[in-house]
């Protein structure tokens, strides 16, 4: 599937992603890159005397993940130039080992670029919701979009 062009792109409109479950591997792979092995995420001895009782996920493994599923939904895809910012993420609740997560899109605002006629920001409100419907996370997401040139 080809990408929406900046243009195609209408305020309001919603997107839901398909859902990925979180495992072991996801969080040993994304602790070995990212060098963070609190033990929050790695001891389930650690985890059970914790306010949540077991290990969790890590919160930044959850964005990481929700840019991804972002992506599969084929509407980026040969359209998105660049990602921009991320703006008032919260973590609102935790994400455990082997939750199942999708990612609910909204289309919040879009800006034609003024000195670039090529190209526009849109900005997308984004949820990271568990199997349970729980809202793990949620923010905004800026990407510069291409703009469909007329020939």
């Amino acid at each position: 599937m080809s990408g929406k062009y900046f243009d195609e792109w209408v305020i309001g409109e919603e997107y839901f992603t398909p859902t990925r479950t979180i495992t072991e591997t996801d969080v040993v792979m994304f602790a070995a890159l990212s060098g963070d092995y609190n033990e929050l995420h790695t001891s389930e001895e650690f985890g059970k005397n914790t306010p949540f009782g077991k290990r969790i996920v890590h919160g930044l493994l959850g964005l990481a993940i929700s840019h991804g599923l972002l992506f599969r939904l084929g509407i980026l895809e040969g359209t998105a130039i660049a990602f921009l910012n991320v703006e008032s993420w919260q973590f609102k609740a935790p994400i455990f080992f082997g939750d199942t997560i999708h990612v609910k899109v909204m289309v919040e605002d879009k800006k034609a670029s003024s000195s670039k006629p090529d190209r526009g920001v849109i900005k997308l409100y984004i949820q990271i919701v568990k199997q349970d419907g729980t809202v793990c996370q949620e923010g905004f997401k800026t990407l510069m979009m291409k703009r469909k040139v007329e020939i």
